[in-house]
């Protein structure tokens, strides 16, 4: 059963990327983990773990999303991956320049939402007010820091 889904699952992938792949890209750059890895390898190459650590000052991610999203950028060209044939084993991620172009779009959208975060809730006030759902804001959670 779960081989058929995975079948079935590679199958709606492969036709999704045919179909509209610049769709597909986007949704890689600005899924959760795809926004935050760009951002935080802007500053410097990471190994896995440092990149975990430095991403979960924000959000707690498992090891197995990073692993994915750090496959997907790869797969992409937006993140290169430098594994060295030294004991312990040590694998360095950085982003192409490719992968530096998005992430600077990336961050000035989320440079853009953390700026304009006040005027964001106070429309959704307004609006929940207006259609009479008194306290149906969501309360945000910690912004991302965004450095320059």
């Amino acid at each position: 059963m779960a081989v058929s889904a995975e079948v079935s699952s590679s199958r709606v992938t492969a036709e999704a990327e045919a179909m509209c792949p610049h769709r597909l890209v986007m949704e890689h750059v600005t899924s959760r983990w795809g926004v935050l890895v760009l951002i935080e390898l802007l500053d410097r190459p990471y190994r896995f773990s440092e990149l975990r650590r430095a991403i979960g000052e924000v959000r707690q991610v498992s090891e197995k999303m990073l692993a994915q999203t750090l496959q997907t950028l790869e797969r992409d060209g937006l993140v290169h991956r430098d594994a060295k044939p030294v004991i312990p084993p040590r694998v360095d991620y950085s982003l192409t320049d490719l992968g530096r172009e998005a992430a600077e779009q990336v961050r000035g959208l989320a440079r853009w939402t953390q700026d304009r975060l006040e005027k964001v809730l106070a429309a959704r006030e307004a609006y929940d007010t207006a259609k009479g759902r008194a306290g149906a804001a969501e309360v945000p959670g910690p912004a991302p820091s965004v450095r320059p």
